[in-house]
Order: C-alpha cells, then structure tokens, then sequence
C-alpha cells in the first residue's frame, strides 16, 4: 500500500477543484481525504502504485474546466506515518501559510444556461444560478480558503434541496459555495420603488425597451444600460453622462447578433464565448444595427456576451416584452468615479443618469470592471484588465524573495501585490484625479492584502511627487515603516513588457516607451523615450525631440496648442496656424507669449501631445472630448488613408521634430489628411527603427519592447514590429498586460523586488 501526500498550487479554489478530486479518487480506487489548506489544496492518496498513478494521471489531464494547476507537489509518506483510510473524502478547510491563488469570476456555464430557460428546473429564470464551473468568485469573497461562510453568500442560508446538492458528489453543484435558487438566494429589485424580483425585471426591461435607461447590478459594479439599436435612447445617455463621442460598449444578446454587428474572426469567437468574456474590440460591420451614436466616427465596437445570468434574463425573459438584441451596457460612473457597487453609490451617482436601478442584495466585495481587449496578431492584446483576469498572478522564473507592493500610475490605475515569483495584478481602479478613486484605491488594496495575506517589505510608486498614487504610497510607508522606492513611468512601462515576456534576470532590452506625460529623472516631462534596461535600471538612449508645450493640462485636451508651439517662434506662425485652421491668429500670439516667457509652460518629449499636435494640423481633431480622441481619430485616418499611401514614397526622416515639419509643409501643398495620417505613423515607425539599430550598434542588444499607452495603437504597433523584425530584432509586445498605464504597477513592483531583493 502506497501513500502519497499531493499539493496542487494555481486556480484550485471555487472551481469544483475538490469534488473534482474525490470523483477521480473514486474512479481510480484509491482512498483517503481532499482539503482546501488556502495558498494550496492538499490530497492525501492511498492504493497500488498502478492506481494511485492512475489518479494523478486524471488530476493531470481532466482538471476541473475553469481550473488552473499551477504545480503539483507529490511526495511519498512513509508507510510508518501514513494513517489508513477507509475511503476518500472532503475534510473541512485548514488554513496554512503561503503563497495564495484567488479565482476571478467566471462566466454563467452552458448548463446553468439552459437550466435558467428550462421551465421544468426549479432554478427556472433564477438570476443567481451558478455551479461549481461558474459564477462568482472574486468579488464576493472576503477572505480565504473559499467557503461560503468567507463570501457575500453566508447571507443567504441553503435550503434543504440545495444543500442536498452542495453535498452531494454526483452534482454539478457539489462544494460550490455561491449554490442558491429562487427560494433561498439573493433577489433582484427596483431601488426606492416596490417592485422586487420578477416584477423588477420586467419593470427594467419595460423601460428599456420603451427607451429609456436603466442602471443594473452586476457581478463587480453597476452598467448603464439602454437600447443600442435606439438613437434617441443612446443620445439621452450621452446628454445625461455628459459624454459627446467616447464609445460605449454593447452587450449582444448571443454570438448570432454579435457576428451580425461585427467581424468576428475565429480568435475572436474563442474569447467572446469563452469563461471570461471580455468587452473585444471588433470592426464593424456595415449592416450592423447599432446606431452611429453608440460609438462615433469609429470603425471599431466594443462587444461582449452576457456573463452573469441577470443579465441573460433582460434579453429574454416570460413577461410579453419584445427587447432589443443589442443593449449599451457601460460602466456606472459618474466621469473619473470608481464604478459603483452598492445602492447607496447608486442612488448618489446615478439617479439623474437612469429613470431606475434594478439592483439585488448579494454585496460585492471588491469592485471588477469590465475587461477591454483587442487582438493583435490574432492574440489577445488587453487594453482593461479587470474582471474575468485578476487577480491571476504572474509567474516569474525569478523567486525574487520579497514582498511588494506598488501603486501604479494616476490614470487608469490598477496597483500590484508581489510575493517572491509571483505578482498579482489588481483589477482596473480608474483615473486618480477624483477622490472618491483614490479611497477605492486604498480600501482595494487593504482589502487584496487580507485576502492574500501578504504584508508587504518594500512599496513602490511613481517618480511624480503629485500623483495621489504616489501620495497613497508615501502615506502607506510612512505609517508601516516600509522602505519606498520610487520608479520614473516609462522605465516602469518598459519593466512591465519585460516581466510579461518573463525576461530573465540580468538581459537587458531596448524599451521603446510612448505615452502621453510621465515624470522624468530631469524635472522635464518624458513621453516619447527609447530607454537601455534591465530590472536594475535603466539608461535614457534616445528620446522624441523636446518641444515647449504650453497651456497645462489645457494642452493635453486641445493639440492645437502643442501644434503651434511646435510650428516655432517666428511672425509668420501665427499666420500659418490659421492657415492650417488651428486656432486665430490672437490665439497663436498667446500661445508664442506662453512660450517665449515660460508661463504655464514646459518642456515635453510626449509622443501623445505629437499625436494630438498632428492631428490637429491635418484637421482631423483640434482638440478631444475625452483622453486619447485626437490620437485614435488619427489613427483610424491613417488606416483609410493606408491604401493609398503605401506606395508613396516617403523621405528618411531624422528626427520628429523633421517629420513634424514635413506634414505641416505637405498639408500646406494640399495633401490629402488621411495619406498623411498614415505617412505620419510610418515615419514615426522608422524613427523608432532606427533609434533602436543605433541602440544596438552601441550596446549589442537585440531585444525590443514596445510599450506605453501610444502602442495601443496597433497600426503604429503594426509597423514598427515590423520594420524591427526586418532588421533581425527580437520584438516583444504586451498580450494580457495593458500597454497603457493600467500596467505600469505590475513594472513597479518587479523593479522594487529586484532592488530590494534579500530584505
């Protein structure tokens, strides 16, 4: 009789990991006990050689589907200590020390779906039907191991059915914590107004369907939701949010509507269907039924699937309405406001956005966004990672043998919790301007350290001394006593591509980082920079030429300022800004005064500001209504325009500051917008190309990591992998890692670990 003590490291928490196991164990023939220890579930197996071979065979290749074994640890037991079982079975949970993996939240199954529509199921349009393969995870628990008394669900006792089923091994449900049904679970309802279950859902439906909005609760936070087919219905949305043009992501009724409204490629299919179901970015389709107003002047839609199964119910439900099969289904926010979770945010926040709030009582715990993905190369490309991804950690080769904490970046914030290899990304926070985000931040992350009890020995943050990231930090480690380290933004995107890319300790890459404004190491404003690294640090190689850009943070919303400070000092400038339709000539003087006598003024090398100054001297955008508008509306021209401008020929340009110059004198001749928004992101491609060939001529190194916000941009992205590859670099990109700033943390935190290494 052999015995063998197992651990199974990863995703093996509200999986059905351990009914799994006690199944297998059956199958197998071997006995002895299952229990969830926490950091780690722990099996002891006893039997034959041959079976308990068997057994580890079946844990191997049919782990529970939304399962992720990490490691396994095996180990004999000498027989002298081994105890002898009688069977096998489930031991209650054990808490122990170490390293900790939490589940995101999971998609409602294809079984749960078809039971929710089965009128002979008793969960028969139950809103909160989930099982062992699905539901929620992450946002309902409080602390670990996972087991229902730990989560939002030790609210709701089990009736005798489902307790029946939560013990029984031959169920679906068997050890799934979140189990409930119509008589024993949460209950939707219309806050401040009577209606409550069915009668709040058909109400909610009603209203939508009539064209108005409603705001409805979720598995991580509240959307807004209205008819996406309706303009009147999209534009009472937009006049309420107070939001022109930026896009609004849809919810498709299923794959068919999905498939109706936009390309969807193979890749494409697997995620949107897939456990996790992200809003993707899709191309449109020209029959699509979505109305221009859902997303303005822009060739892409951001489209998801129900996931929760409240939100399959409002397409579909036994009330008579006839809805819409395609719904706006935005985040609940006020602009810069965390997304809120309870009805109290929501009354606060969106009683005048919505003409109700259809809301349940099951309490979210941490807050989860949606994810926002692209693909590049056929692979996942994140734009947002939140819900359905973290807190999946990140497993590097190096045991950096200390604990971090690092707090991100001011926009876009996302923090990051290491522990010796492993780094656990936060989901996505949002934009620290606004204090309620900030205090989202800071109960967040008191909140991932109790659940993945780590304490941490060094904190990280930002080199910008007025990011209230970097103040949250400096609070934190003046209060614990906690050694800081402050890391400049671009090194910490560069850093973030390589632990992505799990580049091993001591190799050094050419970090090409863009982005709008980071902090630089010389009291100036970085963007555009091609930084020598490793994770010991870094050195400054080439950078966009550095141009005044006047007017604070006016210049980051209207790039015509940064275009005329661009265009020079000299009398005829004001005179060509008109020309060019930047701005009156008064306007141009007072941009020059600002200038020439430093008044709310500084000195940049952003490759966002550039973005925005030719944007707006080709005329597409003078200035934007949200971050990013200018930048993404050039790029969508220079996509239209690619056709026709791939075989122009283009000069070699040696600087920015010179291609700059030649799309101003190329405008001025009558050039078409659209060629040379394409010409433009060529050229800065080819810039970049060869600041990198001469990077390497000096130092030998071969690698290149693309990174910033600006490489969301996948043409820009598009051509300078290539014209890299070409000359024979090894080109590493971000796939499940944003390149924006919601990634910086995870960069922070790895640089903080390897200079604090040993504490």
């Amino acid at each position: 009789m052999t015995t063998k003590r197992i651990r199974a490291y990863g995703i093996v928490q509200g999986v059905g990991f351990r009914p799994t196991v006690d199944r297998h164990a059956t199958a197998a023939g071997i006995a002895g006990t299952v229990c969830n220890k926490g950091p780690y579930v722990e099996i002891y197996a006893q039997g034959s050689d041959e079976q308990i071979e068997r057994f580890l065979e079946l844990l191997r290749t049919l782990p529970p589907r939304r399962a992720a074994i990490l490691k396994l640890d095996v180990k004999s037991v000498p027989e002298a200590e081994a105890p002898r079982f009688d069977g096998f079975g489930i031991v209650e949970s054990q808490k122990t020390a170490g390293e900790i993996f939490v589940s995101p939240d999971i998609a409602i199954c294809d079984d749960c779906k078809r039971e929710l529509y089965d009128p002979r199921d008793r969960r028969y349009l139950h809103p909160f039907i989930n099982c062992t393969c699905c539901g929620p995870r992450l946002t309902i628990l409080e602390s670990l191991p996972y087991d229902r008394e730990r989560t939002s669900m030790r609210e709701f006792p089990m009736c005798k059915k489902c307790a029946s089923e939560y013990h029984d091994p031959a169920s679906r449900r068997y050890d799934a914590q979140p189990v409930c049904c119509n008589e024993c679970g949460p209950q939707a309802y219309l806050v401040d107004r009577p209606e409550r279950g069915h009668a709040a859902i058909t109400e909610a439906r009603r209203i939508v369907a009539k064209g108005g909005v409603v705001a409805v609760k979720g598995i991580g936070g509240f959307h807004l939701c209205c008819d996406a087919t309706n303009p009147d219905a999209v534009g009472l949305l937009r006049e309420r949010k107070r939001r022109s043009a930026k896009p609004f992501a849809v919810m498709a009724r299923d794959l068919d509507v999905a498939r109706r409204e936009c390309e969807v490629s193979a890749v494409a299919e697997e995620i949107l269907t897939g456990h996790q179901k992200p809003i993707l970015l899709l191309p449109k389709r020209v029959e699509g039924r979505a109305c221009e107003a859902v997303a303005p002047a822009n060739p892409k839609l951001g489209v998801m699937l129900p996931y929760a199964p409240l939100q399959l119910l409002l397409f579909d439900y036994d009330d008579g309405i006839v809805m819409p099969d395609l719904l706006v289904m935005t985040s609940a926010n006020e602009s810069g406001a965390p997304i809120c979770r309870d009805d109290d945010e929501a009354r606060r926040e969106l009683g005048g956005l919505c003409d109700a709030i259809l809301s349940h009582d099951r309490k979210i715990r941490v807050r989860a966004d949606d994810t926002v993905m692209d693909l590049f190369e056929d692979k996942p490309y994140m734009i947002r990672r939140s819900r359905g991804w973290a807190p999946l950690p990140f497993v590097l080769s190096e045991d950096f043998g200390v604990r971090v904490l690092a707090t991100g970046g001011e926009l876009k914030n996302t923090f990051c919790l290491g522990s010796r290899d492993l780094f656990y990304p936060s989901p996505y926070v949002g934009d620290l301007e606004d204090v309620r985000t900030v205090h989202a931040l800071q109960e967040t992350i008191g909140r991932f350290q109790t659940l993945l009890e780590l304490e941490p020995q060094v904190i990280a943050c930002d080199l910008h001394p007025k990011y209230n990231a970097t103040m949250v930090a400096h609070e934190l480690a003046g209060r614990t006593g906690v050694p800081l380290v402050e890391v400049q933004h671009h090194y910490a995107h560069v850093a973030s591509c390589m632990a992505e890319n799990d580049v091993p300790d001591g190799q050094k890459v050419i970090g090409v980082s863009f982005d709008g404004t980071g902090y630089g190491e010389d009291g100036t404003i970085w963007g555009g920079e091609v930084l020598l690294a490793d994770y010991m640090g870094f050195e400054r190689v080439w950078h966009i030429s550095p141009f005044a850009q006047a007017g604070g943070d006016l210049s980051a919303k209207e790039g015509w300022r940064v275009a005329v400070a661009m265009l020079g000092e000299g009398n005829d400038v004001p005179a060509l800004a008109e020309r060019l339709g930047l701005c009156t000539k008064a306007e141009a003087r007072v941009v020059q005064a600002m200038v020439r006598r430093g008044i709310n003024t500084v000195v940049s090398t952003s490759a966002g500001r550039l973005f925005d100054a030719v944007s707006a001297v080709l005329g597409v955008r003078r200035a934007s209504s949200f971050e990013g508008e200018a930048a993404t509306q050039l790029q969508f021209a220079a996509e239209r325009g690619r056709a026709a401008a791939q075989h122009a020929e283009l000069p070699r340009f040696g600087a920015t500051e010179t291609l700059f110059a030649w799309v101003v004198e190329r405008r001025l001749a009558g050039d078409g917008r659209e060629w040379l928004a394409y010409a433009f992101h060529a050229g800065l491609s080819q810039i970049v190309e060869d600041a990198c060939v001469q990077a390497r001529a000096r130092t030998g190194v071969n690698v290149v990591a693309l990174t910033g916000g600006c490489y969301q941009n996948l043409l820009l992205l598009e051509l300078s992998a290539k014209r890299l590859r070409a000359q024979g670099f090894v080109v590493l990109t971000h796939s499940l890692v944003p390149p924006n700033d919601g990634g910086v943390a995870l960069g922070q935190a790895v640089v903080a670990a390897k200079l604090s290494k040993g504490v």
